[in-house]
């Protein structure tokens, strides 16, 4: 009568199972693999071996139960030949009572330690050998039962599908990462090397126009500065919308990033994002979300009325106080009073609340400004 896996074998391969599909880290994921097949199957060396793209040779070679110093006098870790290569070529389970005894068995390199019962089960990804586990030694040394081989399929099996899982959350996140990349590119090549430029041809200009006068040369040099400080803020975004793709997104820098990416449906393009100073930690979790509330509502009455075809997010931190800005090209806000309509009043009211202002002035030559400034925290 074949051997049966009892309940508590089956509650560990449910917890093995629950461990590796906790985590969707897959060099993380692997090892908790290996450390779980050799529990269940109370092995006292474990490896999983990772194929190459051939799908012939081992890419990979991950251990339980050998030590650092051990592994450096081995050497050289296996790339797929004796019973290893068996199972790659063969991709069945295989249960030996000892493996040395099995006709492709190639010996052990020096410093090797000694091994005897051996239990080879592939891991397949959508149909195709992901790689093989390799368990050694089972402690008592006993042979490997159906029991053991039952449970590490089991496990196997459940790998697969983690390994996948682990593998398509990692194309996301590649994914994500590559259109954070284009999104700065375009930023970097339609702001900075467009404004470079553009001041690199004003102060030749004003170059031939300090050889025929000076008179006016002063001013015009000061708007190349200007122009230059603008640029170097942009290229810091730039800089900073880099470091965010690495780190966890979190805090106000990104959650404007967030928003403005949102507002680029209602608004027919992304707006620009400009930010200075330690904007992160400018604000305390009672002031940020109205800082939010305000661009959201800014960037709505632009999408609304301003018949605009470019928009300006700056964001700036000082010592004393955030300021926000919202810049546009638009129409611009027509009558006396631009504060008394389009939903500005409540932008107003919540820079009063928090003890700040609120200004909008048209812009120049066109579109308006749009100025919300509260305290520190």
């Amino acid at each position: 009568m074949p051997e049966v896996a009892g309940p508590q074998s089956l509650r560990q391969l449910l917890d093995a199972v629950m461990a590796i599909g906790s985590d969707l880290d897959l060099v993380a994921m692997l090892e908790r693999i290996v450390q779980a097949a050799a529990d269940l199957a109370d092995a006292r060396y474990a490896a999983l071996g990772v194929l190459d793209e051939s799908g012939t040779r081992l890419a990979q070679f991950i251990t339980v139960g050998v030590d650092e110093e051990v592994q450096r006098a081995i050497g050289h870790l296996p790339d797929g030949h004796g019973i290893l290569g068996l199972l790659i070529v063969e991709a069945e389970a295989l249960r030996l009572p000892d493996l040395r005894a099995h006709p492709d068995s190639v010996g052990f390199p020096p410093h090797h330690p000694p091994m005897r019962s051996f239990l080879g089960v592939p891991i397949r990804v959508r149909g195709s050998v992901f790689g093989n586990l390799y368990l050694t030694e089972k402690r008592g040394g006993d042979a490997f039962s159906e029991v053991d081989e039952e449970l590490v399929v089991g496990l196997a099996a459940a790998a697969g599908v983690a390994i996948e899982s682990a593998r398509l959350n990692a194309r996301i996140h590649e994914l994500a990462l590559v259109e954070d990349r284009e999104r700065i590119a375009r930023d970097l090549h339609d702001t900075v090397i467009q404004r470079l430029f553009a001041t690199g041809l004003s102060l030749q200009g004003t170059l031939a126009m300090v050889r025929r006068s000076p008179d006016g040369a002063e001013a015009r040099i000061e708007q190349a500065v200007d122009d230059l400080d603008l640029t170097v803020r942009h290229i810091r975004s730039a800089i900073f919308a880099l470091e965010s793709t690495r780190a966890t997104r979190e805090g106000l820098r990104d959650r404007v990033l967030t928003l403005t990416r949102e507002s680029a449906g209602a608004l027919g393009f992304e707006p620009t994002v400009l930010f200075a100073g330690p904007v992160d930690v400018a604000l305390d979790t009672e002031h940020e979300p109205e800082a939010l509330a305000t661009l959201r509502e800014a960037l709505s009455n632009v999408g609304k009325h301003a018949r605009a075809t470019r928009v300006d997010v700056e964001v700036t931190a000082t010592d004393d106080e955030l300021v926000l800005r919202v810049i546009d090209d638009g129409v611009g806000i027509a009558g006396p009073s631009p504060t008394s309509g389009h939903g500005l009043k409540n932008l107003a009211a919540r820079a009063e609340r928090l003890g700040g202002r609120f200004e909008v002035r048209a812009g120049v030559p066109t579109g308006t400004v749009l100025q919300w400034q509260v305290p520190r925290s």
